[in-house]
């Protein structure tokens, strides 16, 4: 790791042993980092300590960035990339940046010019394509439904439309 980068670092979706969806290289790059930007301080130590059994936990820095965090606050976030440090972002489950917080931390690495540096992983939406039997050339990811009752139906009802409109496959 020559430049710094912020690199999205995929974490298991359920219980499905470490070994069977995330390749050693992404444990390669977990070992060497020292600052993590984490959805869930918790279920991140834990990641971090089946990638790497050895990782010193206590001398690791972490942000959290959930929908509690002052969106202001995330530049600190990247503050050891100005300083030659590589950050990584572990969200809940999946792949960060996606239907994630990390989106906005990933937007501010941009516009500061950082590399970003998406590492391979399960991914919910992709894994739903790939199982549904729907059109996987053409579908739309509409993150999360409303949680009224009657503004959820008009919105199935819309993409439902849609779906058959343009023969593209929804997902929510």
């Amino acid at each position: 790791m020559d430049k710094p980068a912020l690199y999205l670092i995929p974490v298991m979706l359920g219980e499905t042993p470490l070994d069977k969806v995330i390749p050693s290289y992404n444990n390669t790059v977990v070992s060497q980092l020292k600052h993590f930007i984490v959805e869930n301080l918790r279920s991140a130590r834990r990641f971090l300590k089946k990638c790497d059994p050895n990782i010193e936990i206590d001398a690791l820095s972490f942000y959290e960035l959930n929908k509690h965090t002052d969106r202001s606050s995330l530049s600190d976030y990247l503050l050891p990339m100005e300083k030659g440090e590589s950050v990584g972002v572990i969200s809940e489950a999946g792949c960060p940046a996606v239907a994630d917080p990390g989106a906005d931390v990933v937007a501010i690495a941009q516009q500061k010019g950082y590399r970003v540096v998406p590492l391979v992983g399960p991914s919910s939406i992709l894994m739903a394509v790939m199982a549904s039997g729907f059109n996987g050339q053409s579908f739309a990811f509409h993150g999360y439904l409303p949680i009224d009752a009657g503004e959820r139906a008009r919105k199935i009802k819309q993409l439902e439309a849609r779906s058959y409109q343009e023969e593209q496959t929804q997902l929510f």
